[in-house]
């Protein structure tokens, strides 16, 4: 059993998943918090992102949102995967925004569970809307070689 509070938990959890989080790294995510069944990661728009009509290609944002997602879902030290996700697109990203993912449990069984992610830029205009539904696999996330 871990000494750990849910919160110190959570961030261990954090942890643990971005040290080996190639994609989230590589894209310039950062983790700014987390919480249990909560996190919000930033990530600013480059010249990489940019599709034929000038704006973030709707993937990045999709990326943003499920790698928020993945660290609110995994703040219980069991590792858990995406069944499915959605989005919605509200406005564009433009190169040099500073997007914000807010992922918020909404619900959560024994092997299930529901989050809203929200991405804003640094002018707090929200430019989607993503839902991720979550299954709860064997294993620790904070201990990766018990999970094969």
């Amino acid at each position: 059993m871990s000494n750990l509070t849910p919160q110190q938990l959570a961030q261990a959890c954090a942890d643990a998943m971005y040290s080996r989080d190639q994609a989230s790294q590589q894209l310039g995510m950062q983790i700014q918090s987390v919480a249990p069944g909560r996190a919000q990661l930033t990530m600013t728009i480059d010249e990489r992102m940019i599709q034929g009509h000038g704006n973030c290609h709707g993937g990045y944002l999709f990326t943003l949102a499920d790698s928020a997602f993945a660290f609110a879902c995994n703040t219980y030290d069991r590792a858990t995967v995406a069944a499915g996700c959605s989005i919605e697109y509200l406005r564009p990203g433009r190169l040099g925004d500073c997007l914000t993912a807010t992922a918020e449990e909404r619900s959560r069984g024994r092997k299930t569970g529901v989050y809203d992610i929200t991405i804003t830029n640094q002018d707090n205009k929200v430019l989607a809307l993503f839902r991720g539904k979550a299954h709860q696999i064997e294993g620790s996330v904070r201990r990766l070689e018990e999970n094969t």
